[in-house]
């Protein structure tokens, strides 16, 4: 790990968003190149998988209703979520919608979806306590370590309580050469607007199904890293959502 001191880290963001601006004239030229285009999907073969229960397309609920009723929640009943409103969640946030194109639920730039999303089960109806890696392409979690995960995905979460009370905690990284494939450095902006799109949509499929949620920015890179084994350099942690019963 490399130690930046505190007098650069002041300095970083605004260095970051000068940098990676777009002016006019002075566009990166050329085109990607295909053959070296990133893979679009990430799979565990080997890992024990969870069948998901297929999502609903249609629902009562008005969207208006649903915006104007979205609050970040801190508070959660000690009931489960089932299976079938996990399922629901997920595919909100990054379901395919066009098998076709591969397009989903929530927008990416270029269509290049870096962001991958994991989950800390705590407790949902007949999923077993583990972290989890949501399988877009055919829609079902795959099994990466089973257990009880509670006190460290909270300590994770700068020691929030609400990771450690909540049922499920949506965890997203994002596998930066997706994006940096086609837009180079100016992909970290991309991939950080794609995170609070997804979220958004999680935010509000909970809203729609009475259940809160709460987004988390505030975490320890390094230990959310090492608990979903990603190495935090190629693939690393970005965002975080704790999802329970209102």
């Amino acid at each position: 790990m490399v130690h930046i001191d505190n007098d650069v880290k002041n300095r970083i963001g605004d260095t970051f968003q000068q940098d990676t601006k777009y002016e006019r004239g002075l566009l990166p030229g050329g085109y990607p190149d295909f053959s070296s285009k990133p893979g679009t999907y990430k799979q565990y073969p080997s890992a024990p998988k969870v069948r998901l229960d297929p999502p609903k397309h249609k629902g009562e609920a008005s969207l208006w209703d649903i915006i104007g009723h979205r609050r970040s929640v801190r508070d959660f009943k000690d009931e489960l979520i089932t299976k079938s409103e996990l399922s629901q969640l997920l595919w909100a946030a990054q379901g395919i919608t066009d098998h076709e194109f591969g397009f989903r639920t929530a927008p990416s730039a270029g269509a290049l979806y870096p962001v991958e999303t994991y989950l800390a089960v705590n407790f949902v109806e007949d999923i077993d306590p583990g972290i989890y890696h949501y399988s877009v392409e055919v829609h079902e979690l795959d099994l990466l370590v089973s257990g009880d995960f509670r006190i460290r995905i909270a300590h994770a979460a700068l020691d929030q309580g609400i990771a450690h009370h909540a049922n499920v905690v949506f965890i997203w990284t994002a596998i930066f050469q997706r994006s940096k494939w086609k837009y180079k450095q100016r992909a970290y902006r991309y991939v950080y607007l794609d995170a609070g799109h997804i979220a958004q949509n999680v935010a509000l499929a909970a809203v729609a199904m009475n259940l809160g949620s709460c987004q988390i920015g505030a975490l320890y890179d390094d230990e959310v890293n090492d608990l979903l084994g990603v190495d935090g350099t190629e693939e690393s942690v970005i965002y975080m959502t704790v999802i329970g019963r209102r």
